[in-house]
């Protein structure tokens, strides 16, 4: 049997929302590009996420096959995740009347984020719907980097969705093996299937583009490094900000692309300004605002080296779409940016959380163009394994393979 509707989870954010800003993240570029990517192979999708603001429409068709559908669950405004748990039921309630109400019924689910697996967990057994799961980060994974206060109570939730879902994709062969080590996931119900990238939009350009996109970025005659992502304390923008202080480049400068995000988001941006100015680098790190994804191709081609110094990482989306556009990448070498970057091919992967040993690299990449050239090319020809239509073709497979199979059963 063929899929031909699937309903996506996607509780904590939208597809909408700007990435880089509040939660919107990689995960944002994930939900949006499966979703368009199924749509265009001929399944409906339509990504179910709450509505957080006051006066956004109940249904968006961002394209033919592809809604975005903005359900009541608790007040029209943004809510900390922590605190989303308690609209579990108030969603999956929300879902259920508009199926009640006569639109048209789903063949599958997938869920996004252990809080959408929650309401995906209920309805699977509502609906009696086979469920797919997408963690995109792990409780007990972030709890080993030391960067998850309480890690047990999600972790146990984790753990009966894991144990109830009748698919769960992981994005690397690591984080396959995390679902099995660290939740005894059954290994018949994971499939690696890694995010993907738009080629057309991230692309390496020409020799002109790229100065062109220096130019306009006034980066002119200066050595430029790229921190792109939320400001938060798991992406480490921090260790970005103190590699640029250890080089022995004093021209040198770093771009900080993106906003606060989370709890600690908003403490951790002024942490952030108070470290340039205690390490007297203001005229050097500049604070650009999240950007429109598409647009954040521009900041990766003009820049000389991106750096992605998170603490840990399900799969590393900005060292894929920094690849794609030729720009070689220095990466902690945590979880899927393990995956990502071939060390010494590609770019650099570093072990440990000092900044001198981070400048080791982008110095070595500075000081020779040559070799940032080559990488940059290795890194460009790389990343054409990883493409969203190729993502999406895979998964429908996976999906229409599903609706044969006895649905696991928790009860």
């Amino acid at each position: 049997m063929s899929l031909r509707r699937l309903a996506v989870l996607s509780v904590h954010t939208s597809p909408l929302a700007q990435p880089g800003a509040g939660d919107g993240g990689g995960m944002n570029v994930y939900v949006r590009a499966l979703a368009s990517g199924l749509a265009r192979a001929g399944v409906e999708c339509d990504v179910l996420t709450r509505r957080d603001h006051p006066g956004e429409p109940d249904v968006v068709e961002v394209e033919p096959g592809f809604r975005v559908v903005h359900l009541d669950a608790g007040p029209a405004e943004a809510v900390p995740k922590h605190d989303l748990v308690d609209l579990v039921d108030p969603m999956a309630e929300a879902v259920l009347a508009r199926l009640a109400e006569g639109d048209l019924p789903y063949d599958a689910l997938h869920a996004n984020y252990w809080i959408s697996g929650v309401v995906g967990h209920r309805l699977k057994h509502e609906l009696d719907l086979p469920l797919a799961a997408t963690f995109h980060t792990l409780a007990r994974v972030k709890a080993e980097a030391g960067m998850d206060d309480d890690p047990d109570r999600r972790a146990r939730v984790e753990q009966e969705i894991i144990s109830c879902a009748d698919l769960m994709l992981a994005s690397t062969d690591e984080e396959r093996d995390q679902l099995r080590s660290l939740y005894s996931a059954k290994c018949d119900r994971i499939e690696v299937v890694p995010p993907g990238v738009d080629h057309e939009v991230f692309r390496a350009g020409t020799a002109a583009e790229r100065a062109a996109d220096r130019t306009a970025l006034d980066l002119d005659g200066r050595h430029a490094l790229l921190f792109a992502g939320r400001i938060q304390p798991l992406k480490g923008a921090d260790l970005a900000v103190r590699t640029l202080a250890a080089l022995d480049d004093p021209d040198a400068v770093l771009l900080v692309v993106g906003g606060p995000s989370g709890g600690a988001g908003a403490a951790e941006l002024e942490y952030l300004h108070e470290l340039v100015s205690d390490l007297g680098l203001r005229s050097r790190v500049r604070f650009v605002p999240p950007q429109p994804h598409e647009r954040l191709a521009r900041f990766y081609r003009a820049v000389d080296v991106c750096l992605v110094p998170s603490r840990t990482e399900s799969f590393g989306l900005v060292a894929l779409e920094a690849a794609a556009c030729g720009t070689p990448v220095v990466a902690a070498a945590v979880g899927g940016l393990c995956s990502l970057v071939h060390d010494g091919v590609t770019g650099f992967l570093v072990e440990e959380r000092d900044p001198i040993d981070f400048a080791g690299p982008v110095s070595t990449l500075l000081r020779d163009p040559l070799l940032a050239s080559e990488m940059g090319a290795a890194a460009e020809a790389a990343s054409r394994r990883y493409g969203w239509s190729m993502t999406a073709g895979k998964l429908r497979r996976l999906y229409s393979d599903l609706l044969a199979r006895e649905p696991v059963s928790c009860r």
